[in-house]
């Protein structure tokens, strides 16, 4: 395998985990447009329209946080990537199922207003997201690790952080439980 090939590997399986949550997210936004009456054709695309592009943008996400330009765990990197990365996705979504079940692509008739909402739903789908990574992502990259040593500095960053986490709550309950007996 040549260089760029490694390197590309090693960039796809820390990523992995970001483009999993993503497409999860799109999966579940096309179930719901099944269980909201639409055709198994509309709810299908959906899935794809929107699944590969929140995957894409996951795994870029996936990517800050190996790169540490993203702290694992916290929220307001995810939301202010979140609020450019979901509105691009859903006009992606837009666009394509129109293509693809209509038979012509299009824009929505108020892209601004368009851009507004999905900006505002970007911060749920921020928290769903950044949910789902961290559920996903410690595991995978420790299971990675021996194969990918970025894969094991970014999981010993989760183990570090995770320690200082608990470090922290215990020293709280300790003063908590010290204020009580006085």
């Amino acid at each position: 395998m040549s260089l760029d090939m490694a390197r590309m590997r090693s960039l796809a399986e820390l990523g992995f985990p970001g483009f999993l949550a993503g497409l999860i997210g799109g999966v579940v936004a096309g179930g719901l447009t099944a269980v909201a009456g639409q055709t198994p054709a509309w709810a299908l695309t959906a899935m794809v329209t929107l699944g590969l592009p929140l995957g894409l943008f996951g795994m870029g996400y996936g990517l800050l946080v190996v790169k540490g330009i993203a702290r694992p765990g916290t929220f307001a990197p995810a939301a202010l990537f979140w609020l450019i990365g979901f509105p691009l996705s859903r006009l992606l979504q837009e666009v394509l199922t129109r293509a693809v079940v209509v038979g012509e692509p299009g824009l929505p008739p108020d892209l601004l207003g368009f851009f507004a909402y999905q900006g505002i739903v970007s911060a749920g789908f921020a928290i769903g997201f950044l949910w789902m990574h961290e559920r996903i992502a410690p595991q995978w990259w420790r299971k990675v690790a021996d194969r990918n040593p970025d894969a094991g500095a970014v999981f010993q960053r989760y183990v570090a952080h995770s320690r200082l986490l608990y470090e922290q709550r215990e020293q709280r309950r300790k003063a908590r439980a010290a204020r009580a007996r006085r």
